[in-house]
């Protein structure tokens, strides 16, 4: 099984990536919360990745974080729900809010995703709340405790893209204007590393 791949970004189209390690061409699905995150970063990027056999082909899905993919693999365990799905259950919510509507019994959310009508949205809530039940009572806690640091959130997940703590935190410190939300400040922390 293929889980980690580490390499530079050949091309870039709406759900898939090439992906240049060590001269080999990787064709990567990849969802488009996955997209948005690597949208920015031009070195080399990490993907986490999920292999799928079949007879006919050798399918390679890929994703920014490992919560993502452990969202994906628990996905396609349910009935009925394949790797194209999930990965489209992916594109419309990421891991977190995708957990929230399960655990709130949204069908409106779920029902709005590509492919997912109202038998398959019931079976999701039904087969995912105890498994999105722990996910979600950590957030709480967290929640709870502190208020949300979104250096330490950047940093996470800079780390997580591949990059050693050092040099996330580094990056995250020579930010000239620091962002509000975290995104921004791990696009900014992006370009800081790259500009290297």
């Amino acid at each position: 099984m293929i889980g980690r791949l580490m390499g530079s970004v050949i091309e870039r189209t709406p759900g898939v990536l090439l992906l240049d390690v060590s001269g080999v061409g990787y064709e990567v699905e990849i969802s488009l919360t996955t997209s948005a995150l690597l949208s920015e970063v031009e070195g080399p990027v990490v993907i986490h990745t999920h292999l799928v056999v079949r007879d006919d082909a050798h399918l390679l899905y890929g994703f920014a974080t490992l919560e993502e993919r452990e969202m994906f693999r628990t996905l396609i365990r349910v009935n009925g729900v394949g790797p194209k799905m999930a990965l489209g259950i992916l594109s419309g919510l990421d891991a977190e809010a995708f957990a929230r509507a399960v655990l709130n019994d949204d069908l409106k959310s779920l029902t709005a995703l590509p492919g997912v009508g109202k038998k398959t949205a019931e079976r999701l809530i039904i087969e995912m709340r105890d498994k999105v039940e722990m996910l979600d009572a950590s957030l709480k806690d967290t929640a709870s405790v502190a208020p949300v640091d979104i250096n330490e959130d950047a940093e996470s997940a800079l780390i997580g893209l591949g990059y050693k703590p050092q040099e996330a935190a580094r990056a995250i410190a020579q930010v000239e204007d620091p962002a509000e939300d975290v995104e921004t400040l791990i696009r900014q922390a992006l370009k800081v590393l790259m500009n290297k």
